[in-house]
């Protein structure tokens, strides 16, 4: 049942006293901060088993989740005087939230459960009276930041909630790379979305016995027939318990990526699937930069899928002003070269824009051909990116960035090296993990 907002707790601003409070748990969140975290997660979705729909399996039997919540507590806890410099990572929190349609209702759960796991960590001897209630205040004036801001979030969308989809169209791009056309179930058309932005995908996991959510970034340019996502196959391993009679291990950690594989193998066309409304704040937007400003794209594997948005957008959507644009993109070989026909036929299209391309293959098979394939071979590094598709000599050019984590970091700090300003380096964060600059 859900709770009204005005019955959750709203307490008054934070003393100076209740600040230092926090700030001095800080060496006990950095020593113990990952113990809480698993306790909490573990305690919470045994006692709430609905929650298992919303929390990703996968990243909850790594560690993932957890070291992520740990992290966060403790860089809240840091920064409890100003949250200035958070909010960034709150705001892109939000728009996670939005997209799995987190209720206010559900932060008094996670509220109760992440207190009462720090109680057990630290102690009720020492987490008690003024420190619990100032980590309580402290708590829900985050909660309350949050759900407010989702709130904004719900009334902007085309829809609150999950709405079904069916599957217009399948598409293999490259090996273990698929693409679905998504269309309205009622032929209604579709809201336009921010070139960038993404969808979360719900469905029932026969071996979990409960939903699914996954986040899939939109990698076509904003249609009113379809969405489109693109879906890397996750293949893991698909572990056996002998102890079952072989039945497969749902809490390996190594296990098979349950959505990916069930989009590949069984989602096909005229199957549905339950979407929620575009959310995301990694887009190409008008008020990134003045209206001559190249916009260079760099990614690796997957992270093309939101860039490739991006792209159909600077050449041939609201942003065909810009006359500049740079393309960088790294991946295995030729085999794992994903949507190599759409973007040389998206190119040749728009001879009017200068797009300075630049490919590496990791590991490029015998017959691919350097210069018609790709430009390098091995590992991409700015260093390695000839300085024009960087458009390095312009101060205002805008960078946007995707991939895997480290792709992510080691191309962040590559720029910043350049001497690219951290304000128009901009990266989208796939799973847990901070912005990598």
């Amino acid at each position: 049942m859900a709770i009204a907002v005005d019955s959750l707790p709203n307490p008054p601003p934070l003393t100076d006293e209740q600040k230092k409070l926090v700030k001095d748990t800080v060496p006990i969140l950095a020593q113990h901060g990952a113990e809480i975290a698993r306790l909490f997660y573990r305690q919470m979705i045994t006692e709430n088993a609905m929650l298992k729909n919303m929390f990703n399996h996968s990243k909850q039997q790594r560690g993932d989740q957890a070291e992520a919540l740990a992290r966060a507590v403790y860089t809240y806890a840091a920064h409890i005087d100003d949250l200035t410099p958070l909010l960034p990572a709150i705001e892109r929190l939000c728009h996670k939230h939005a997209s799995l349609n987190v209720q206010p209702e559900q932060y008094a759960i996670v509220g109760k459960y992440l207190l009462g796991a720090i109680t057990q960590v630290i102690g009720a001897d020492v987490f008690n009276a003024e420190l619990y209630d100032a980590w309580g205040a402290a708590y829900w004036h985050l909660a309350r930041l949050c759900f407010g801001r989702e709130e904004q979030l719900y009334s902007d969308a085309s829809w609150r909630g999950w709405k079904a989809f069916v599957v217009a169209k399948k598409v293999a791009e490259a090996e273990d790379i698929v693409s679905f056309y998504l269309e309205s179930t009622n032929g209604e058309p579709l809201p336009t979305y921010k070139p960038g932005q993404y969808i979360s995908v719900q469905k029932f996991i026969q071996e979990l016995g409960y939903n699914q959510s996954r986040q899939y970034s939109l990698s076509g340019s904003p249609c009113p027939s379809h969405f489109r996502i693109s879906v890397r196959r996750d293949r893991g391993i698909q572990v056996t318990d002998p102890a079952t009679g072989g039945k497969i291990d749902t809490s390996s950690s190594g296990q098979l990526g349950w959505m990916s594989n069930l989009l590949h193998d069984k989602v096909n066309v005229g199957d549905t699937v339950e979407l929620t409304s575009p959310f995301g704040d990694f887009f190409l937007d008008d008020d990134d930069s003045p209206n001559d400003s190249p916009v260079v794209f760099l990614s690796a594997g997957v992270g093309i899928t939101p860039l490739i948005s991006m792209l159909h957008s600077a050449l041939s959507g609201n942003h065909r002003r810009r006359k500049e644009v740079g393309w960088v993109q790294v991946v295995r070989s030729r085999a794992t070269h994903a949507f190599h026909d759409e973007i040389s036929h998206l190119l040749d299209t728009h001879k009017d824009v200068v797009v300075r391309q630049t490919v590496f293959y990791s590991n490029p098979e015998a017959d691919a051909v350097r210069g018609r394939d790709y430009d390098f071979s091995g590992r991409m590094s700015v260093d390695r990116v000839p300085e024009g598709t960087l458009y390095l000599a312009e101060s205002t050019a805008q960078y946007f960035v995707c991939g895997p984590a480290s792709f992510m970091r080691d191309i962040c700090e590559g720029l910043l090296a350049k001497g690219v300003d951290y304000q128009r380096i901009h990266a989208e964060v796939f799973g847990q993990g901070a912005v990598p600059m």
